[in-house]
């Protein structure tokens, strides 16, 4: 018979091994309050275009349904902290600025892979019978309310997970497995009175404290929301042309932060502080090679060169005039409507 809590001993020790800064334990019942909070999220209208959020709801606010036999969930967390100032770049007029999380290689891969070896260790170790299943951001888990479930930190008041042990710069990833192991206790609140995320944010993307309307959200903008963004808001973007690490960088709790383990998460140096005149000129071709191995590849090439356009345009700097006035009849109609808006803004014919 195993020795569960032997095991999960181990189990931390090869997880740490592995090259994550932390792994605790729940169940996959220990977050009640999900279910509740994702459908006033939803009835709010917070999740704009992510029309994926409101499928399978049943199972993103219950992860007992995703795996009815699952009986603990192994929660781990992997640091990602930039080794120099993540904010360097933002307000830079010929540059742009990609979120810290997307500047080299995609974390999706980077995290299951140790996933899966950790899974495979516990399979080795307990038997063929023990199930497992890995998840890294793409299904319906509500992996930040597990994440506090298990301990690993809690939901700051920007929404995401704060440690006291690591700050917020870190990737969660889980392992649903059928094996019964100890649970950790759930971790409580640190945040306080402090407001820095909330204050942080361009565009008041925060309606609440633990609230996010991602229709106002830079990282929502730049990367998941489709066509022209909102004229009120497309200022507010700056040259922040992936993502926003505004609210992150802002948290105290980083002062805690550990060095990341793995060194491809570190900054190639052509997207640490890429040039706004050489990504304007991108065709769909130099973009996914430019962006091989890269998250930012999801989203493709036109909507990115839009969010290129909305940076010119905010620029202030008339000698990127030309590369926004070389895409006014980009085939892409978006892109097209963004070099305008960023030819008029340089001009002086629009604020």
């Amino acid at each position: 018979m195993t020795d569960t809590a032997d095991l999960k001993t181990r189990l931390i020790e090869q997880a740490l091994a592995e090259g994550f800064v932390a792994c605790r334990i729940c169940r996959p019942w220990d977050v009640p309050e999900v279910p509740g909070r994702l459908q006033a999220f939803l009835d709010a209208g917070y999740h704009g275009q992510m029309g994926w959020m409101a499928d399978r709801t049943a199972w993103r606010g219950d992860p007992a349904q995703l795996w009815p036999e699952a009986r603990s969930v192994i929660m781990l967390a992997e640091s990602y902290t930039p080794d120099a100032d993540p904010m360097a770049v933002v307000g830079q007029s010929d540059l742009g600025a990609i979120s810290v999380y997307a500047r080299n290689k995609d974390y999706h891969d980077l995290v299951k892979k140790r996933l899966k070896r950790l899974a495979r260790w516990l399979i080795a170790e307990t038997g063929d019978d023990t199930a497992v299943k890995v998840f890294v951001d793409t299904a319906p888990v509500p992996e930040k309310p597990l994440a506090q479930a298990a301990g690993l930190g809690w939901q700051g008041k920007h929404t995401n997970l704060v440690s006291r042990d690591f700050g917020n710069w870190a990737f969660i990833g889980s392992v649903f497995t059928t094996l019964e192991l100890p649970a950790d206790t759930r971790e409580r609140d640190h945040c306080g009175s402090c407001r820095s995320c909330l204050t942080a944010c361009p565009t008041d993307a925060f309606p609440a404290p633990y609230q996010l309307d991602a229709r106002r959200c830079i990282s929502y903008l730049t990367i998941e929301h489709k066509g022209p963004v909102d004229m009120d808001l497309r200022s507010k973007l700056g040259n922040r042309i992936y993502g926003c690490d505004d609210c992150l960088a802002a948290c105290p709790w980083n002062k805690f932060a550990v060095a990341a383990s793995d060194l491809r998460y570190g900054a190639r140096e052509e997207l640490n502080a890429p040039k706004l005149v050489e990504l304007a000129a991108l065709d769909d071709a130099g973009f996914r090679a430019f962006f091989s191995g890269s998250p930012i590849k999801r989203i493709g090439r036109d909507r990115f060169v839009r969010n290129v356009m909305y940076a010119i345009g905010n620029s202030g700097d008339a000698s990127l005039c030309p590369a926004a006035q070389d895409l006014v009849e980009d085939p892409d109609p978006t892109v097209a409507e963004a070099a305008r808006w960023a030819v008029d803004r340089l001009q002086g014919d629009v604020t």
